[in-house]
């Protein structure tokens, strides 16, 4: 095993673990934080695979916006930032079998991915930025404006969500 694949491996268990912290955290803010760990070893995973735009991308958009995006929200909404014991909606073998679904799917598709095309990772050239561009806006454009589409729509409801005066009977 390379230095490169030991880093990796660690950097996708420090990932895994931090996730895992941020669904079963009962702390809104601890899960905020678990989360800049996550999206922080993902950047790490993303830089072993010499794909440093991505990883740049990934530590300004993510860490440096969503992340304060959220923490902002928790601190607006007047959210209990303590222990919050009301979170669990009864929901929970749906969502693990989601989970196990979405896991099972992502380890198929990798090991198929992997069995198809190996790539010694010492021998791989850096990705440039004109071919990830290109990547993005031509091939994947239409996954591109679906998701962008899909954030809006979740951005609105979640203003929607957060005001109190929607839905009274004073408000026209």
């Amino acid at each position: 095993m390379t230095a490169y694949e030991v880093v990796f491996v660690l950097l996708g268990v420090l990932t895994l673990g931090a996730a895992v912290l941020v669904v079963g955290s009962r702390q809104v803010v601890h899960a905020a934080l678990w989360l800049v760990v996550a999206l922080g070893g993902l950047a790490g995973c993303y830089l072993v695979l010499t794909a440093e735009l991505v990883a740049v991308v990934q530590l300004l958009i993510y860490l440096g916006a969503v992340v304060v995006l959220l923490l902002f929200a928790v601190m607006v909404t007047r959210t209990s930032i303590g222990p919050v014991e009301d979170l669990d909606t009864g929901n929970r073998p749906v969502a693990l079998l989601v989970a196990v679904a979405a896991a099972g799917l992502l380890v198929a598709l990798l090991v198929d991915a992997f069995d198809r095309a190996f790539v010694d990772l010492s021998t791989v050239e850096p990705g440039s930025a004109p071919a990830l561009g290109a990547a993005v806006f031509r091939t994947w454009v239409l996954p591109f404006e679906i998701i962008s589409v899909l954030l809006l729509a979740a951005l609105i409801g979640a203003v929607v969500l957060s005001r109190r005066d929607v839905g009274s009977p004073g408000r026209r």
